[in-house]
């Protein structure tokens, strides 16, 4: 298997305010900075007079200029090259980062609202918004990583400076537990959006699952996604608390199904039928909620299912070839459903065993139920009895999880013989609002105004 080269590419490290590559940068001040990018109203806000609103530090509104692309109907082109180091449009119909060209490196955290008060609330998803619209088109936070006020932490943290975009897309979600009454939301909750019923062989942790609000950062280069979580998370101090977080590497699923099929940490080719970012028909009838599912604050967007799944691969390594191929329903080297000779071939699903992955995971198998897949390989050290603690992050977008993941999971729980090996540690359940439409829309308003 042919590594793919992750090393960032570094545009001379220039120290431009407002620019992680310089690219974009608005004209120099006369002191030899790069001046901040202003809204098209007028300029932003000083930052010594965010501060005194309260320390998010955040020019609201200064991401109308700047770099930031245009609407889109997905909200991102899927053909972007990995490694060109680009900026995905962060405006759209649909947030980027759902059917967008599946970036290399992924940082999923899942968040507890601490704040009881729906204003503060609105106010935080407005600041993140207008933090991820500079962050995605390559530029740093609010007033920049330094030369602000001696006396006061800077607004960006200051790791991706120098560094390109790197396709970075950040995506929210909203769990079933920010609709429990806190916030007058309990009725504006989607009859979908309900817990995730327990299927056989889950252990689930507690603490690896759930959360009020999650955010998926997906880039070509984890230190860009790392940087765009914790600037996230520092804004929302006091206000909201990081409950668990996933780092991924190795996406093993495409968008971009006619590129080379991802390999999982089992060596296998795994979802080689996933819908195609491009493909706008099988994107609406599987992964975009329409007007008529409601509510209609939901419209445009998606259900995510995010699962952690512990892989016992010491197991697997000492399995014969014969069975691991027996297991999954494809040979190894080419991925080729059996019988068959590439990997995109169709599936002849009576030729493999009953209880094989692909078989049962097959739309053939599910009266039609397709998933949008977007998974990550991960280590986490050890398990501390020698084996490490390693597996794949599932992330699957869909327009219902009742017809979507969850009868799928329910047939591989039950059945797949792939189960020997695996296990279900993690879970959780969010409905993705729809895209930022433009500079004055944020995250959640069609939810929370």
């Amino acid at each position: 298997m042919t590594e793919k080269d992750d090393t960032t590419a570094v545009d001379g490290m220039a120290r431009a305010r407002g620019t992680h590559g310089g690219d974009g940068a608005a004209p120099a001040d006369g002191t030899g900075r790069v001046a901040p990018a202003a809204d098209a109203g007028g300029p932003a806000p000083s930052r010594r007079a965010l501060l005194g609103w309260g320390g998010a530090g955040l020019a609201l509104g200064a991401a109308g200029a700047g770099g930031v692309a245009a609407v889109t109907r997905g909200g991102a082109p899927s053909a972007l090259a990995a490694g060109s180091g680009a900026a995905v449009p962060f405006h759209g119909t649909h947030q980027a980062g759902v059917a967008t060209a599946v970036q290399d490196r992924l940082h999923f955290a899942a968040f507890d609202v601490r704040t009881k008060d729906r204003a503060e609330l609105a106010r935080l998803l407005e600041d993140w918004t207008r933090a991820a619209e500079r962050m995605t088109a390559g530029h740093e936070v609010g007033d920049g990583a330094y030369g602000g006020p001696a006396e006061a932490p800077p607004d960006d943290t200051g790791e991706a400076l120098g560094l390109k975009p790197s396709r970075l897309t950040l995506t929210i979600g909203f769990g079933p537990s920010l609709f429990d009454g806190r916030f007058g939301l309990a009725d504006r909750r989607p009859a979908a959006l309900a817990e995730l019923p327990a299927f056989p062989g889950d252990n689930l942790d507690r603490a690896r699952s759930g959360g009020d609000l999650c955010v998926q950062a997906c880039a070509d280069d984890p230190q860009v996604a790392v940087h765009a979580i914790r600037n996230l998370a520092r804004i929302g101090f006091g206000k909201v608390a990081v409950r668990w977080s996933q780092l991924g590497f190795g996406k093993t699923s495409s968008t971009t199904p006619d590129a080379q099929t991802p390999r999982n940490l089992f060596g296998f080719k795994d979802g080689t039928r996933n819908v195609s970012g491009t493909d706008d028909a099988a994107l609406d009838r599987h992964v975009w909620v329409s007007e008529k599912d409601g509510p209609a604050w939901l419209a445009g967007g998606s259900y995510l299912v995010a699962r952690r799944i512990r892989m016992n691969i010491e197991t697997w390594d000492r399995t014969p070839l014969r069975e691991q191929e027996d297991i999954f329903g494809r040979d190894k080297g080419e991925g080729a459903p059996v019988g068959r000779a590439s990997e995109h071939d169709e599936p002849f699903l009576k030729a493999m065993l009953p209880e094989a992955h692909v078989r049962l995971a097959h739309p053939d198998s599910n009266g039609g139920a397709t998933i949008l897949r977007r998974g990550y390989s991960f280590t986490d050290g050890t398990d501390g009895l020698g084996r490490l603690d390693a597996g794949l992050f599932f992330l699957a977008y869909q327009r219902d999880v009742r017809t979507g993941f969850i009868p799928v999971q329910t047939r591989l729980a039950r059945h797949d013989a792939l189960n020997e090996y695996i296990q279900h540690v993690g879970s959780a359940l969010f409905a993705v609002p729809p895209g930022v439409r433009d500079k004055d829309d944020w995250w959640g308003r069609a939810l929370l105004s």
